[in-house]
């Protein structure tokens, strides 16, 4: 369709700069025009924006837009709609060379389908809010921040994205930075009455970052519900109740909104901005829950501008992940913002770890095996067990089992130290009987015959461990021939 020549200035197919070819209009607003225009010489789509004519003469309004494209360029966001150049046309306009952009703003998206699901619209909040903390790191205030402004396109992968549009009067909080008083006279009404805060309906010069944050609970409350947080039938009636009345209850229009929810969005406008948030990052904290999983690298990514920017003197908390379906109250830790956590560590702390098990495990089995060849206490006998053979020394004979019971009453009784275990009680059995039948070493004694009252047997006994009320252990014979 041709384009208006009053409205814009420009015509389709006009060549602007020797680059951009002019091919329709996109967008007419009260002080500007956007088209779309085809870079000839990279073959690209982008967008031209313009002042009207009528604003030409205005020379606030010619101020504002080149802050706009000063805002814009140094503000490096995948939020913020991207300023490619800036030019003047032969009449002396000013115009502002951006990408171009496919999709509808928010204030359409109401209008054409209604409010946003819940997590939906938190997450298009918290996409807005990446854009917002990168200005604010810069020392950039918005102060137009409304559903017109938040463009939504599709990106690559095929999800939603907001793209935050018009700084035009967005101001420096820096006063060294400003470059003209006249932008911020208190006799202008900069922005949008039914997004302004109090204080920027009463000064707009001295507006903060805060003005922001309310601008965000706004468009919040729209989004859920597809009404106004606040309206009158003029803008002074409006300014009143900003100043004087509270906002009416969300579940009023829409009563699966949480309470929680709503506390967030009720703190976004408190009169006395110093009840606000004070940073967009702990807005963004607070809204994670209910926002999707994905959600969570838009607030990660809010909560390290804010810090990086020291506009937050203390850590924030991340909750755990995030979005009503099945995030909420999971116990996940949270690694800081802004440090990582490396995995070496985790793999050392598994070697320290394992080696310290196997230690543990080598010293019980050495305890057991230890405990389990302990031989018999004071006199207790080993039947079928051959004495030790060394040699230079004498064959000790094996005392009867007669004169042992004592021994093993008194042993019950009282508990005594353990004696070390000797060769032939840690020896099989097969071990034990062929010492017996081994010759004597030479130069030792001859051993002295086993007992008469103790026939000798072919096949030695199996010996019984039991432990008394002390630990210690005791080695009995069931056989009768031992009893």
């Amino acid at each position: 369709m041709p384009l208006e020549s009053e409205a814009s200035g420009v015509h389709e197919g006009d060549v602007i700069d020797g680059r951009y070819r002019v091919e329709r209009v996109l967008g007419v607003g009260g002080m500007g025009v956007v088209v779309a225009a085809h870079h000839m010489q990279l073959d690209e789509k982008v967008a031209l924006k313009f002042l009207v004519p009528e604003a030409l003469g205005n020379a606030e309004a010619v101020a504002r837009f080149a802050r706009e494209a000063q805002a814009a360029v140094k503000i490096k966001s995948e939020h913020v709609a991207r300023v490619i150049d800036v030019g003047t046309l032969e009449s002396g306009a000013p115009f502002i060379v951006m990408e171009y952009l496919e999709g509808e703003d928010l204030a359409a998206w109401i209008a054409q389908r209604g409010v946003l699901p819940i997590e939906q619209a938190v997450e298009f909040l918290l996409q807005a809010c990446v854009a917002v903390a990168d200005a604010h790191a810069l020392g950039i205030v918005h102060r137009d921040l409304k559903p017109a402004n938040l463009f939504c396109v599709r990106r690559s992968d095929g999800q939603l994205s907001i793209k935050v549009l018009d700084f035009g009067i967005s101001k420096m909080t820096d006063a060294r930075k400003a470059t003209s008083g006249s932008l911020t006279r208190t006799t202008s009404v900069m922005g949008s009455p039914l997004y302004m805060s109090p204080e920027q309906m009463r000064t707009p010069k001295d507006v903060g970052t805060q003005a922001d944050i309310w601008a965000l609970g706004v468009i919040l409350f729209e989004l859920l519900t597809g009404k106004h947080a606040f309206e009158a039938e003029s803008v002074m009636d409006l300014a009143i109740k900003v100043a004087n009345d509270p906002p009416p209850r969300i579940q009023t229009f829409r009563p699966d909104v949480p309470e929680a929810l709503e506390a967030v969005i009720l703190k976004c406008l408190q009169k006395d901005r110093r009840q606000r948030y004070a940073n967009v990052a702990e807005l963004a904290v607070d809204l994670l829950p209910f926002g999707p999983k994905r959600a969570r690298g838009s607030v990660e990514r809010i909560s390290g501008i804010i810090q990086a920017a020291g506009l937050s003197s203390t850590a924030l908390a991340l909750p755990a992940s995030g979005g009503t379906g099945g995030g909420v109250g999971s116990t996940e830790g949270v690694p800081a913002v802004g440090r990582t956590t490396g995995g070496t560590g985790g793999r050392k702390v598994a070697v320290v770890g394992g080696t310290v098990g196997v230690v543990v495990l080598l010293a019980a089995v050495g305890a057991l095996m230890v405990l389990g060849k302990q031989a018999p206490t004071h006199g207790e006998v080993v039947p079928g067990a051959a004495p030790p053979l060394s040699s230079g020394a004498a064959a000790v004979p094996a005392p009867s089992a007669s004169a042992a019971r004592p021994a093993d009453a008194a042993v019950a009784a009282t508990p005594s130290p353990v004696a070390p275990p000797t060769a032939a009680a840690l020896a099989p059995p097969d071990a034990a009987t062929s010492a017996r039948n081994r010759p004597p070493a030479r130069g030792a004694a001859t051993p002295a015959p086993p007992a008469a009252s103790k026939p000798a047997t072919s096949t030695p006994c199996k010996l019984v461990k039991t432990l008394d009320a002390y630990g210690e252990p005791h080695f009995t014979c069931p056989c009768a021939t031992c009893s």
